[in-house]
């Protein structure tokens, strides 16, 4: 029943979209409970589509589009638990929407763009084929635009949406010259398709990758890396990000923790078979996703506007779920659902936290962290909801993001063991960093003396309903879920008969021994039995006791240190005097180690100085110069011809007759001389 209704998971947000466009300005709030209805409607199918096909069936709907090209519907555990976490986050952070652009003159505008920003993620995530799935892909990224840019009248509001559009414009064409050679091969090898398949469906891509030689494998999965890193603002693409908070909190909470960012996630996943079997194909996404995530935590540190310093830790955290799955050269497939879990888990808690900092920003009026202190006194369910949330980032025990991000480094050891040990630090000290920054937030805005005037009143229910919602799941959705999740999304490449040996063999690497049982019978250990077996010594990797505790010491030893610093009842430390303010390190990390400069002052007005150089020398001396000569020459020209032009009727009767003699004379010349035989 749900399944054939699969098309108005995305049908729905585009009819919000078109009702607040056209009928918002004259509904209460801008129309916003239409999008909330639609995006519930979206998630009530999506759920309804779990219960029919859980836990071993996936919905497979397809139709001829030109070409060798479709449109089609592909529900698998993978697209399926996307479509119930970007519905149901959507859903809650509309229904926010709903009290915070409330008398906002732009309301109507707002709700049709949200709505379509909805409609295109979830296209994005549910699309059968690659093509479909750049074409929302685009789409994304320009209702990110119209989103970041909302507040158009401000002059940083409109350069983030530019530089949003234009940088990950740049991933993009790295993703669509990867889908053309990816196209290319496939029609190279001449594939006889059965009745219902396409080239670039994905069951078809998955089919085929062992055929494809290997250099073109890697050409592909960098060219797909390259979106990715575009989109999920991995370094060095990320610039975009932090920028993008300039348009209304509920924007930052779809762009970070629902929508836009983790489509470069999802697409790694999706086309992990081909990462996987392409050479340093998952290298490159490993080393990408570790340094980003220790890079975009040491900015975090020194941050003062709060959705800035929830921006780096976006870019953090993706940075772990892209080394979650590079390092799945070590353990195959079983890295998906790892990454996966930690994206599900981050989307609930980030959606939390940046909700939580826009009821902060409702009252007090600013974003500065240095203007608050003491706000806990008048927000309390903001206070203790943004506890939650930023417990479950930093990694705390019991917390959802602790179970995903232990994951993460447990199997990052394990690829240190197999490979390189280089990820694991990273993310080790990424981790340290998450905890200390996020919590010199927490006690920088509810603790302490009240540093500023500002309205002390805690939000609305319309909008610490969504909070309470999204603390629930930030704290109970790992415990509860963790082991079913893992099983259901370790059984999503079983549906197309992948051999993940075949594949590693290609890509010139092998599964550890816990995991590579499991993937020679076509499925991959959990973590309960890697990890597990492993802690036991029955694997030939024994992960030592101090490994397995230190994401508990490194998160707890994080938050201490922040208090220590920040927390007025038991600081120690002011960061000030440590540091000083004109240490060098700090004034490195609060000016993001000059990229702006960099990427503005040295590449672009470089590049584009050198650029306007060579082209206008080209312009004056090649173009222009040579149109003057040739216009010269033949004004000159003209004027010799001129001088014939008498005005005399008789001079022109002569030329004439002397035109018709020339011609006689060499029609003749020319018949004596083929009587001859000359011609």
């Amino acid at each position: 029943m749900y399944s054939d209704l699969a098309y108005l998971i995305v049908g729905l947000p585009v009819l919000a979209f078109v009702l607040c466009l056209f009928f918002g300005w004259h509904l209460p709030r801008g129309g916003g409970f239409i999008t909330v209805l639609a995006t519930l409607g979206a998630f009530i199918i999506s759920f309804g589509i779990f219960q029919e096909i859980y836990p071993g069936d996936i919905v497979h709907q397809s139709m001829h589009w030109f070409g060798d090209f479709n449109v089609g519907i592909l529900i698998d555990p993978l697209s399926l638990i996307m479509l119930l976490m970007v519905s149901l986050v959507v859903t809650l952070i509309h229904i926010y929407g709903n009290g915070y652009m409330n008398g906002d003159p732009g309301a109507a505008r707002y709700f049709a763009e949200a709505a379509l920003f909805s409609a295109a993620m979830l296209g994005l995530v549910y699309a059968d084929n690659l093509l479909q799935l750049f074409i929302f892909w685009e789409l994304v990224g320009l209702c990110s635009y119209l989103l970041i840019g909302f507040w158009y009248r401000k002059p940083s509001a409109a350069a983030a949406a530019k530089k949003a559009f234009l940088t990950t414009r740049v991933g993009d064409v790295l993703f669509l010259a990867a889908i053309i050679v990816l196209y290319n091969n496939l029609v190279n090898l001449n594939i006889t398709l059965n009745p219902g398949e396409y080239l670039l469906q994905f069951p078809v891509i998955y089919a085929h990758i062992a055929e494809i030689p290997p250099d073109q494998l890697t050409l592909i999965a960098l060219g797909l890396l390259g979106g990715a890193v575009g989109k999920s603002g991995q370094f060095p693409l990320h610039v975009w990000l932090p920028d993008a908070m300039e348009g209304p909190t509920t924007v930052s909470a779809m762009i970070h923790a629902a929508t836009m960012v983790t489509a470069g996630v999802f697409l790694v996943a999706r086309m992990f078979p081909l990462f996987y079997a392409a050479p340093h194909g998952l290298t490159a996404v490993a080393a990408v996703g570790a340094f980003t995530a220790l890079f975009a935590a040491t900015m975090g540190l020194t941050a003062f506007d709060i959705k800035r310093v929830l921006a780096f830790s976006t870019v953090s955290q993706l940075g772990f779920m892209m080394a979650g799955l590079g390092v799945g050269a070590a353990v195959g497939a079983f890295a998906v659902g790892v990454s996966m879990f930690h994206l599900i888990g981050h989307s609930f808690f980030k959606a939390l936290l940046f909700l939580c900092a826009g009821s902060v920003i409702h009252a007090v009026n600013t974003n500065d962290m240095r203007e608050m202190g003491g706000v806990g006194k008048y927000m309390k369910w903001t206070m203790y909801t943004m506890l939650i949330g930023s417990l479950s980032l930093a990694g705390f025990p019991l917390f959802t993001g602790f179970f995903s991000k232990d994951e993460i480094i447990m199997i990052a050891y394990e690829y240190g063991i197999a490979i390189n040990f280089l990820p694991y630090i990273f993310l080790i000290l990424a981790a340290v960093l998450t905890a200390i920054y996020t919590f010199r937030m927490w006690f920088s805005v509810f603790t302490g003396k009240e540093r500023s005037n500002y309205g002390k009143h805690e939000s609305p229910w319309v909008m610490l309903g969504p909070l309470v919602i999204l603390a629930i799941f930030a704290f109970a959705f790992g415990f509860a879920a963790q082991h079913d999740f893992y099983n259901y999304l370790d059984s999503n490449f079983e549906h197309y008969d992948m051999d993940f040996v075949e594949l590693g063999i290609i890509g010139g690497h092998a599964l550890i021994e816990e995991h590579g049982a499991a993937a020679e019978e076509g499925e991959h250990a959990s973590a309960e039995e890697g990890h597990g077996a492993a802690a036991e010594g029955e694997g030939s990797h024994a992960i030592p006791l101090h490994i397995q505790l230190l994401p508990y010491i490194v998160a707890l030893g994080g938050i201490l240190i922040a208090a220590l610093f920040y927390w007025d009842r038991v600081k120690k430390f002011d960061p000030s005097q440590v540091t000083g303010d004109k240490d060098p390190i700090r004034k490195m990390l609060l000016k993001g180690y000059y990229q702006h400069e960099i990427m503005t002052g040295w590449i672009c007005e470089g590049i584009v100085y050198g650029t306007a150089l060579i082209s206008n020398t080209i312009d004056i001396k090649i173009v222009d110069g040579w149109l003057n000569w040739l216009s010269a020459w033949v004004m000159g020209f003209a004027g010799h011809v001129r001088k014939v032009q008498t005005g005399v009727v008789q001079n022109y009767v002569t030329a004439l007759m002397l035109g018709i003699v020339v011609l006689v004379i060499a029609i003749a010349a020319i018949s004596l001389a083929m009587e001859v035989g000359l011609i």
